[in-house]
């Protein structure tokens, strides 16, 4: 007779955000980390979108940026409401000051830092991208890293996401995250 087997411990002590610019991988390593967890993945803008019936860059269109930012906090704050879980943000949801203390509490915050040639050429493959609507990307990119730089570092944990195999960012996270305390020893 089938025997069902016990669910496997969540290794994580606590959700795992990532945070960081747009094209700095929050989804795709967010997707592939939690897999090889066996956790869930969460994404804020598409729980953003499902919650508001409509595309985020409607949202910004129809009732700017302050608007979306404030929906973002509320949803942010029911996703860390859940079990421990990968959550992939926004890349200017850690900017805002509440979003932030609250992602710090709730959360281990992982900065997924990448270099501006790399988000150029990662935001490029896309066209739904509402700041990047209004200029040239790589202005517009390398100005956003000027302002939310200095703000992404108060994350935990800081993880280089660079050109190649998303493997090996998911990897790196993992090894920083068991190196800061926050994944269980699983037998």
């Amino acid at each position: 007779m089938f025997q069902a087997q016990p669910p496997l411990p969540v290794p994580l002590k606590r959700t795992v955000a990532l945070v960081g610019l747009m094209g700095a991988g929050k989804s795709s390593v967010g997707r592939r980390l939690a897999a090889q967890l066996n956790v869930p993945f969460r994404d804020a803008d598409d729980e953003i979108v499902i919650a508001a019936g409509r595309p985020i860059a409607d949202i910004f269109a129809e009732r700017g940026e302050d608007e979306f930012r404030a929906g973002e906090r509320r949803v942010i704050a029911r996703i860390l409401e859940e079990p421990p879980h990968i959550l992939a943000t926004g890349g200017g949801a850690f900017m805002n000051p509440v979003t932030r203390v609250l992602l710090r509490q709730r959360a281990t915050t992982v900065w997924l830092r990448a270099d501006l040639d790399t988000l150029v050429k990662r935001v490029s493959r896309r066209d739904d991208r509402p700041l990047l609507r209004t200029g040239d990307p790589r202005q517009i990119m390398e100005k956003l890293m000027d302002v939310r730089y200095p703000i992404y570092a108060e994350a935990d944990i800081i993880v280089e996401s660079r050109e190649g195999p998303h493997h090996v960012t998911v990897d790196a996270v993992v090894a920083a995250l068991r190196a800061h305390g926050d994944l269980e020893s699983v037998a």
